[in-house]
């Protein structure tokens, strides 16, 4: 197995941030500094990066519905609750891919392939996430066609979405809104901008996972199929994106 993806297989990076490491010098491979990228590792070879071992782990998937009220880390200096607790401990070495803020609910894919996680969640590759957002009131048209040009919601930063109205009353929206970009509350922030507020926010895709068959707060297996199938739609991200 080719370094960085044994580094990426631990979970303690992705496999691009493999190779600045080994290329920095601070990985050793057997107590040796070993610089090259492609150095192939053997299954009794230990592998350190400045000095702490690394271990590839079986690569494992699962989708996570987050409830309302918990934020997306392991922990937290002012003591909010995390996902972390609600998940159950054996799945506590899983690391979430991207993250929803405290307000939202939705899919979350956890993970300890660090390689695939960057590669659903840097910006770049422009990975499709699918929302449901309620909103109170009716936008114009000239509104909505703003929430598809691009809003300046921070200075320099430009966001966009696709849209599609699925139920609409006079009192609120129900819209699908598909992201490509991450930026910080980017829905919450786009709507705010109009003068909307956003009641409800669930991410029901990210790529080609779905939330459909979870209850909140249950966390269950990707099957290997749809993972097979998710890392065939990042490869052709990557040339469509090169062609």
């Amino acid at each position: 197995m080719r370094i960085n993806k044994y580094i990426a297989q631990s979970g303690f990076c992705s496999r691009r941030k493999a190779d600045e490491y080994v290329l920095s010098g601070v990985v050793k491979v057997n107590g040796k500094v070993v610089d090259i990228i492609g150095y192939e590792i053997r299954k009794k070879d230990k592998v350190t990066i400045n000095d702490k071992l690394i271990k590839a782990d079986k690569l494992e998937y699962y989708k996570f519905y987050k409830p309302a009220g918990y934020i997306t880390t392991k922990s937290d200096e002012k003591g909010r609750k995390t996902i972390y607790d609600i998940i159950p401990k054996e799945f506590h070495h899983l690391n979430p891919v991207g993250r929803l803020d405290k307000d939202s609910s939705g899919l979350i894919i956890m993970t300890n392939d660090g390689n695939l996680a960057y590669e659903l969640t840097h910006p770049s590759k422009k990975v499709s996430k699918t929302y449901l957002v309620k909103v109170d009131g009716k936008l114009s048209d000239e509104e909505l066609n703003k929430l598809t040009q691009g809003i300046e919601i921070e200075k320099d930063k430009i966001a966009y979405c696709d849209w599609q109205i699925i139920e609409q009353t006079k009192q609120d929206t129900l819209f699908e809104i598909i992201l490509y970009q991450g930026l910080n509350r980017q829905i919450r922030k786009m709507f705010e901008f109009l003068g909307y507020n956003v009641l409800n926010l669930k991410r029901i895709r990210h790529a080609n996972i779905e939330l459909l068959g979870l209850k909140k707060g249950q966390i269950k297996q990707i099957k290997p199929r749809q993972i097979k199938e998710l890392k065939l739609y990042l490869e052709k991200i990557s040339e469509d994106k090169d062609a």
